[in-house]
């Protein structure tokens, strides 16, 4: 695994990771990106990304270990159908 600590290394991680859960995807972007703890040495992401499937708005919770890549968690926030 490789670490994730750029901009570009979190929004390609969290893509792929849509992508396994979800398969192929549309409209994919980064909404919000945290990192964890809030204070002191920072040891993962908390990324939650915005993306379409099958005409529903998903939004869905990431969290990315920085130094090793794993993923430890991820969750489903909210579905909606967009205005």
């Amino acid at each position: 695994m490789e670490q994730v600590s750029t901009t570009q290394e979190i929004e390609a991680k969290s893509k792929q990771v849509i992508s396994t859960l979800y398969g192929d995807v549309t409209d994919f972007r980064v909404n919000e990106t945290f990192a964890m703890p809030e204070k002191g040495e920072r040891l993962a992401w908390d990324v939650q990304v915005n993306f379409m499937l099958k005409d529903l708005k998903y939004t869905v919770d990431i969290e990315i270990q920085e130094k090793s890549g794993e993923v430890t968690n991820a969750r489903l926030i909210d579905t909606m159908t967009p205005l």
